[in-house]
């Protein structure tokens, strides 16, 4: 069995420590891999019995491990190059970049996996096009940092389907606007090339959706996390991109409890919040990190602090976003359908925001077709209807 880790958070650290504790129960013959993967000592310690460990991004590595532990076979052309699609046949992840150049004092992805490096557009293109020839309805971009594709190579001009495309975020969306399906982009900053990209939502060419990790509001917090922006100019940007596009769903995430964070500080970021009416928003209450910067910041909140304050940020964004999902009962939306009763509009993203549950008509709904379902109740995450 291989396990591929993740290595940001101390949470993390542990559900990965777990998963391999599982694995060689049930396996016993354990290969590890992954942003863990670089802290040899620490996984060796918890589970010796590990065959071996790889860091990210190393699938070379991974594959000597494995041929080193499996007696040898001989090639077999129609199953040795299988590739492994681990979502369901309907959406899938298209990592555009590797690698992040932002230095924010709470992570340690750089230490782990180096600077931005963006994968050449048309190679990305061709695995769009791949995913959408197997039937694939849903593209999710992702990467470290989706809006500084192509600033590595400095935008270089590459070639999609015999046209030159250069390697930025505005002329990939406008290319993967053309496959037909849905294409939703995650983890932008909020640069401002990305108000290039709010006409293709407008026009329908990609989802009206985007994940901005925001991650605080008050500017001393801000710069003590080393990021980019500040609580006005972000507010500034989200009235021009509702402007734009006013039926833009926009997700963010947010740290409470970060070292020296004060009450007042925190009120600043309800208050952003209350401003901001951002429809999808996760919270974390701050974890320290091996090897992050902010362990050296002085003054650090209490862990029950942490945890209060994070409490009582999302009860005040479960409010924002029950006033916000009301507003859609009456109305008819277009749904993926993930599972029987079960799917998603073009405001979710699988896994991380709310879902609409539906029941009705005589033919049932299959995974990975588009239905129109009639919002007819809703609560604080989800909505609930009937098919059209």
């Amino acid at each position: 069995m291989i396990v591929n880790t993740c290595g940001f958070i101390d949470a993390a650290v542990q559900e990965s420590l777990d998963a391999i504790g599982e694995a060689l129960a049930e396996n016993g013959k354990v290969i590890v891999t992954g942003c863990l993967g670089v802290r040899e000592k620490t996984i060796k310690e918890v589970h010796p019995a590990v065959l071996a460990i790889t860091g990210p991004h190393d699938t070379p590595g991974v594959m000597n491990a494995v041929h080193a532990h499996l007696p040898p076979k001989p090639h077999d052309p129609y199953t040795d190059l299988v590739g492994v699609k681990l979502t369901p046949p309907h959406y899938a992840y298209l990592k555009i970049s590797e690698g992040c150049n932002h230095r924010c004092t709470f992570c340690i992805i750089p230490s782990m996996r180096g600077d931005l490096v963006s994968r050449p557009i048309g190679e990305v293109m061709q695995e769009a096009e791949n995913l959408v020839k197997a039937g694939v309805k849903e593209l999710l971009v992702i990467s470290q940092d989706t809006s500084a594709y192509g600033v590595d190579v400095k935008y270089r001009t590459g070639f999609v389907k015999g046209k030159p495309t250069k390697t930025r975020m505005v002329d990939l969306c406008r290319a993967l606007g053309e496959l037909g399906v849905w294409v939703r982009l995650h983890y932008v900053y909020p640069y401002p090339h990305v108000d290039e990209v709010l006409p293709l939502m407008a026009e329908g060419k990609i989802l009206p959706y985007l994940d901005v990790p925001f991650q605080h509001a008050s500017p001393r917090i801000l710069k003590l996390m080393r990021r980019p922006a500040n609580a006005e100019k972000v507010l500034e940007r989200i009235r021009g991109w509702r402007a734009i596009c006013p039926e833009i769903t926009i997700r963010s995430t947010f740290i409470a409890g970060f070292p020296g964070e004060t009450e007042q500080e925190f009120s600043e970021l309800l208050a952003f919040l209350d401003e901001a009416q951002l429809d999808r928003v996760g919270c974390f209450a701050y974890s320290p990190v091996e090897g992050a910067a902010a362990n050296q910041l002085p003054d650090p909140v209490p862990a029950e602090l942490r945890e209060e304050r994070q409490a009582r940020f999302m009860q005040a964004q479960e409010r924002i976003s029950a006033q916000k999902l009301k507003r859609k009962v009456g109305t008819t939306l277009e749904v993926l359908v993930d599972e029987p009763g079960v799917g998603r509009s073009s405001a979710d993203a699988p896994e991380i925001d709310g879902v609409v549950r539906f029941e009705g008509a005589r033919v049932a709904a299959r995974p990975g077709e588009f239905r129109n379902v009639l919002v007819e109740r809703s609560d604080a995450h989800d909505l609930f209807g009937r098919l059209r």
